[in-house]
């Protein structure tokens, strides 16, 4: 009895680890789809929204760490078959290492207020501001680094503004995919 509990928990752990892996693939194939532009629009986000809700915060905080990985080694993974560590230095870098804050926070939101839709969606909400605060705040240093200074106001209008309803959209289809098919993915935190 003892050992099948022990293989069982194996189990979970192996398929936590390629679920985790799979996350991170799906996050590279939905940077490729990007329209370039001063930070590209690509479907990173709804990656990262949709394996928070199926898998949960922190599982999906490794499935971002593995994808920011395999990029810094050199893997085509980032917007534009970017790879290496220069992209993520460069302007747009905070934005994905702010992927990382996402996860964390909405266990964090979850676990004080429940798991409700509404609480679940906050946490989302939240977890993308603070990804655009990180990501705008990187790229004002980087442009000041690099090319001079510039105004809050305008980062947000080149870096945020113009996202807002794609990554609501993109959140949307995220949670209404969970909803229908998180069933059948063992959710974690």
């Amino acid at each position: 009895m003892q050992t099948n509990a022990l293989n069982s928990r194996k189990k979970m752990g192996v398929a936590d680890m390629a679920f985790m892996a799979i996350g991170a693939v799906l996050i590279a194939i939905c940077s490729w789809i990007s329209i370039p532009v001063v930070v590209p629009f690509t479907l990173q986000t709804f990656a990262v929204f949709l394996l928070i809700m199926l898998l949960g915060g922190m599982k999906a905080t490794v499935s971002v760490l593995i994808y920011i990985l395999l990029g810094a080694v050199g893997l085509p993974v980032f917007a534009g078959f970017g790879a290496g560590i220069g992209v993520l230095f460069g302007k747009t870098g905070g934005y994905i290492i702010g992927f990382l804050f996402m996860g964390p926070i909405f266990v964090l939101i979850t676990k004080l207020f429940g798991k409700k839709l509404f609480v679940q969606i906050i946490a989302l909400v939240t977890g993308l501001i603070v990804c655009y605060a990180f990501g705008t705040g990187w790229f004002m240093y980087i442009y000041l680094r690099d090319t001079g200074e510039v105004g809050l106001l305008t980062v947000l209008s080149w870096c945020v503004f113009p996202y807002i309803i794609p990554d609501a959209v993109k959140m949307a289809v995220a949670v209404l995919i969970s909803k229908k098919f998180g069933g059948r993915i063992r959710r974690g935190a």
